[in-house]
């Protein structure tokens, strides 16, 4: 790789040390500013807000502890190996809890059932509930998992700046297929093998993970039923919050130098002399940035930025609009993940009606879709929810006697109409209807008729939130969905095609959205400083293999 690569500051040679800042404190940017701090950089993390975590932040009140986003650990095996190139252990940092059941669903005018924690109960549940559901399962599984261990070998730890990615005996022989599954959506590959509309709804959920619906996510997704259905779901004893304070943790130990309450108003920038054929126009030279109240703008000065704040915020408020690889009219016509609604309650007594999670399907659950991603877009009511009482599992997240419940209500995208959340119902009145009518839904559906009256602790959030809190675009909870033209080589590629010196990490760029991805995107950060084009998972230490 030459001086001024992709992968590497002006005047930089491969290997050698770097002035390196991470732009966001979230999990993406805690794993790259680490991964980079030990492979000899010198890098500082700013996170504009006073704790870091991002998504995955927490909040407390008289007792209780809200995990404020993420609450399923899946793929537990991109954890261990983050934390092996790190030379430790997931073991090491967290305890891991395997939730049995796996998540309870309440479909409308039907009995919950519980999903199980292994392959081989859910075959029974499946088969329980349609006759020669069980065996369809086992195949749907099978290929679930083919496709998955195919990505993990060569989509997911790769930027796709290499012909490796799409070629080999394993992909060649496979292309037709995974043709297929790109080009046919998810619903119609689930409908083709279960008749039963609870089990499409179970197998077609995943979908809203990826921020995405069963009918507009490729059917190459159902891998995600393996993860969930055959590995199970675990849960780190304490909350997610012990992720972030772990990672943290690693984060100083590595030399990071981790600075809150710093808002970074612009990278900075300076001409280059560009090469025959290389039409990046600038290289980075820093960041500005500024603590809350505070006029003067402080510069930090850097050979790599690694924007690893929403790409939205970093392309079009970061960068003049001639330096924008993703200008406001590319994302004029992308596609959103879905808004939400969350709701944070602390409830007097105990709810054994609720699972740790919980999954409430309305019978119109294709209208719900359909009132988020199409237009004009409107608030689903009913609403399919989802509900997570860690207090079922973790004892420290509630006092005695007292259950931690959230909930979240997938709605669209727009902070305009529906706004800010607040505290014991004091957010803006669209945000705190949404809440009223799920409250009110959990009650009827699980039997807890007199819930509302229960609730000592009221928190809720709102698209706009997301804007305020962490520069989300079009307020989406999530990032931008993994529909077909966003998803895998399509998705938003994680460098500046115009600023030498600038890469991002995230859940907006490859390989997408969820705690794991965000850790193989900071791993490709790191392989693309490293010049590495492979496209499986970095080598790890010898010492942490054992």
């Amino acid at each position: 790789m030459s001086a001024t690569s992709p992968g590497t500051g002006p005047g930089t040679a491969p290997g050698a040390a770097q002035r390196v800042v991470v732009v966001g404190g979230g999990v993406a940017g805690l794993a790259t500013a680490t991964l980079l701090a030990r492979d000899g950089h010198h890098v500082e993390l700013l996170e504009k807000n006073d704790d870091l975590g991002g998504r995955a932040g927490s909040w407390e009140r008289d007792g209780f502890r809200f995990d404020l986003g993420p609450s399923w650990w899946l793929m537990p095996e991109v954890f261990d190996h983050y934390f092996r190139l790190l030379g430790t252990t997931t073991a090491e940092q967290l305890d891991l809890v395997r939730l049995d059941p796996g998540y309870r669903v309440f479909t409308e005018g039907n009995a919950p059932f519980d999903v199980a924690a292994d392959e081989a109960g859910n075959t029974a549940l499946f088969e329980s509930i349609e006759p020669g559901a069980g065996a369809a399962l086992t195949d749907y599984l099978r290929s679930g998992r083919e496709v998955y261990d195919l990505a993990v070998d060569r989509f997911l730890y790769t930027s796709f700046d290499s012909a490796a990615a799409y070629a080999g005996r394993a992909v060649l022989r496979r292309a037709p297929r995974l043709a297929t599954l790109l080009t046919r959506s998810l619903e119609s590959f689930v409908a083709s093998r279960f008749a039963d509309r609870r089990l499409r709804q179970v197998l077609g959920y995943p979908a809203v993970f990826l921020g995405s619906s069963p009918d507009r996510a490729p059917a190459m997704y159902h891998l995600m039923s393996a993860l969930d259905l055959a590995d199970g779901v675990r849960y780190p004893d304490g909350g997610f919050t012990r992720l972030v304070e772990a990672m943290a943790r690693l984060a100083a130990d590595a030399g990071v130098v981790l600075r809150t309450g710093a808002e970074v108003t612009a990278i900075e920038t300076a001409p280059r002399r560009t090469r025959r054929g290389d039409p990046r126009r600038a290289a980075v030279t820093g960041v500005r940035w500024r603590e809350p109240g505070e006029g003067d703008e402080h510069v930090a000065e850097a050979d790599l930025v690694v924007g690893a704040a929403d790409l939205h915020h970093v392309e079009t408020r970061l960068l003049p609009a001639d330096l924008q690889t993703y200008p406001q009219r590319w994302w004029d016509k992308a596609v959103s993940g879905p808004g939400a609604v969350l709701v944070y309650l602390g409830v007097r007594g105990e709810l054994p009606e609720l699972a740790h999670h919980s999954l409430f399907f309305t019978e119109d659950w294709q209208g719900n879709f359909d009132a988020i991603f199409e237009r004009p877009m409107r608030t689903p009511d009913p609403a399919s929810l989802y509900v997570c009482k860690p207090s079922a599992t973790d004892d420290s997240v509630a006092p005695a006697g007292h259950e931690n419940v959230f909930v979240l209500v997938p709605v669209q995208p727009d902070p305009d109409t529906l706004g800010h959340g607040g505290l014991d119902g004091g957010g803006d009145p669209a945000v705190e209807a949404v809440a009223d009518r799920a409250v009110a839904m959990v009650a009827e559906w699980a039997g807890v008729p007199d819930l509302a009256e229960r609730v000592v602790v009221r928190r809720t959030m709102g698209p706009g939130d997301f804007v305020t809190d962490l520069n989300s675009w079009s307020g989406g909870a999530l990032g931008p969905a993994h529909v077909l033209k966003q998803s895998a080589f399509f998705r938003a590629g994680n460098r500046s095609r115009k600023v030498d010196g600038l890469l991002y990490a995230g859940s907006s760029t490859v390989p997408g959205i969820g705690l794991p991805m965000c850790l193989i995107s900071a791993e490709l950060v790191l392989k693309r400083v490293r010049g590495d084009r492979s496209v499986g998972p970095s080598s790890e230490p010898v010492a942490a293999q054992v």
